[in-house]
């Protein structure tokens, strides 16, 4: 009997191997549970930490708490587990895009405690990019113990994030399709049924051991024409709200970047500035969670004037909290602000046309959280989804539709690249699956190099050289010195055909007055997107690759579209 129990465990391990997508299903479960788990971690902490602190917040230094919390969680992350600050996602697809998903272990904790600090503390930023990173960390590293491939790796990649985000709205749709539309960008069968079981795992997680609560609970609302069409203004609007947070944030990045002093000196002056406007504003402090509730539910009291400059301060908060050093994501600030935008929308229309039969207050606001997401992200479906799930309202879903789709539309005119992918896209690190960039990276250089060529020397004489071509199935000839081995030139078939028929010139001509010094090469250690879109602007079909003035071999557009044809087959199968 001994015996047998090693063999069937053998036969169902192999059996698994065999099936694919069982395999990924049964350990998408895994990483979901895993993912779940740390986003409750997350989400109790932040809760535990801003219950602490809250009878500081009476004091008149407490606007120094979002200072003391921003530098601390700089000074962990940079001295302490030395992991560069970020925003998290963007760390996560450069993983999938450049490395197959690999991501360190110690990503599935390092970003929890640094965004709980900052969260916790009263920065303005939210929980859902630290447990996208974490989620994403626990996949890869699961796929890693299970000896998965590349591929596999990186679709329990995207079950993390899938399930993290699932699990802290309480809302699988939404986390699978942030993860297929966001992380992977590749919507297939392989990637999908994991996802999706990953997304129901982490969200079940989070309901045992929190509760099957809705983030935003609200009352039905009717939706009539004059609000569908009030919809396009209100996505056009966000579109402009997105941009201002991506430029803001992008600028505030870039002007803490030249400012001089310690990663955490800069931390904790932003956070100073975001607890300053605190003391006047206090909604602007932490995720903001407690003020859009207030909003959908139509109880914010003060007037369109006030609710105005908290738009714009929460959007400065924001840029403050994540530009200066802050840990978090934009995912609760633009719920936030999206449930200002379209709170002061609507009561501007109605102090413009005060008889006018438009839905509440609380419904604008829920547009409003949908244009922030879709235009932020560039992410249409990922904000249609997630406000019907983390609310429940399925009755505004035209509207919906039309502002997330006018927003992602204006936004992608004036940026063509969303939040997370602006940076990946300016350093060539955004590589898709199945793409071009992707397919060529995946390639190199002396993957693809023919080494059958006949070197010639500069001294030859013609009439030799013609014993050569007779011989040879190529129609270019790399001349390299005799004495030091340097590459000079090349000689084209095409360049000496005038004297081949002519006997004469066998002895009067040399290889020398013939070949071509100005030749376009390639270097061992270019990128093959470079030497594709070199040979197409320079209509080359060929080029010598050249390393320390030594002919290393050729490269030709056939074999390089050869072994493309072959790996996209790789990449899509």
């Amino acid at each position: 009997m001994d015996r047998i129990k090693p063999w069937l465990k053998l036969t169902r391990w192999r059996f698994f191997r065999l099936d694919d997508r069982l395999l990924l299903i049964l350990i998408a479960v895994i990483v979901g549970n895993c993912s779940g788990l740390s986003a409750v971690a997350l989400n109790t902490s932040i809760d535990a930490m801003v219950e602490w602190l809250q009878p500081l917040r009476h004091y008149w230094w407490a606007f120094l708490l979002p200072a003391a919390g921003a530098a601390a969680s700089s000074i962990f992350l940079e001295k302490i587990v030395r992991e560069g600050a970020g925003h998290g996602v963007p760390e996560v697809i450069y993983a999938v895009s450049r490395y197959g998903g690999l991501l360190r272990f110690r990503s599935s904790f390092t970003r929890l405690i640094s965004s709980c600090l900052t969260i916790g503390s009263g920065g303005s930023a939210g929980p859902e990019a630290p447990v996208v990173i974490s989620g994403a960390a626990i996949g890869s590293t699961i796929a890693r113990k299970f000896g998965l491939n590349e591929r596999q790796r990186v679709t329990l990649v995207g079950c993390g994030a899938a399930g993290a985000i699932s699990a802290i709205f309480n809302a699988p749709i939404a986390g699978m399709v942030f993860a297929v539309e966001v992380i992977l960008g590749e919507w297939t069968t392989l990637n999908i049924i994991p996802i999706a079981i990953a997304a129901v795992s982490g969200t079940e997680i989070s309901r045992i051991l929190m509760g099957n609560r809705i983030a935003f609970t609200h009352q039905v609302f009717n939706i009539d024409f004059i609000d569908i069409a009030a919809s396009v203004g209100l996505g056009i609007l966000a579109a402009a709200a997105s941009i201002l947070l991506t430029r803001l944030l992008r600028g505030m990045s870039s002007l803490c970047s030249r400012t001089g002093g310690p990663t955490w000196l800069r931390a904790a002056l932003g956070g100073c500035v975001v607890g300053a406007m605190g003391l006047a504003l206090p909604d602007v402090l932490g995720e903001g969670y407690h003020t859009t509730r207030l909003m959908i539910h139509g109880l914010y009291a003060p007037g369109v004037t006030l609710v105005f400059i908290l738009l714009m301060a929460k959007i400065l908060a924001t840029s403050l909290t994540l530009g200066w050093g802050g840990s978090g994501g934009i995912f609760a600030p633009c719920l936030a602000i999206g449930s200002i935008l379209g709170l002061t929308f609507q009561r501007a229309l109605m102090a413009l046309w005060p008889g006018a039969n438009m839905a509440s207050e609380g419904c604008f606001a829920l547009l409003g959280m949908a244009g922030l997401i879709s235009g932020m992200l560039q992410a249409p479906l990922t904000g249609i989804f997630l406000i019907v799930e983390i609310t429940g309202g399925w009755e505004v879903i035209l509207p919906l539709i039309i502002i997330s789709v006018i927003s992602t539309t204006v936004c992608h005119y004036f940026e063509p690249a969303s939040f997370y992918l602006k940076e990946l896209i300016d350093h060539g690190h955004l590589l898709r699956p199945g793409t071009d960039a992707r397919v060529l990276t995946d390639l190199s250089v002396p993957e693809l190099l023919e080494k059958d060529c006949i070197v010639v020397s500069p001294t030859m004489r013609l009439g030799e050289f013609v014993d050569i071509v007779k011989i040879s199935h190529r129609n270019y000839f790399p001349v390299e010195d005799p004495e030091t081995g340097e590459f000079l030139g090349m000689v084209y078939l095409d360049d000496v055909r005038p004297y081949l028929f002519n006997p004469a010139m066998y002895d009067a001509v040399v290889i020398e007055e013939i070949m071509d010094t100005d030749v376009e090469t390639v270097h061992p250690d270019d990128d093959l997107p470079d030497v594709l879109r070199r040979m197409d602007e320079k209509r080359l079909f060929s080029m010598p690759v050249v390393s320390n003035n030594r002919f290393r071999g050729m490269i030709s557009k056939a074999t390089l579209l050869d072994r493309y044809r072959r790996e996209l087959a790789v990449q899509t199968s």
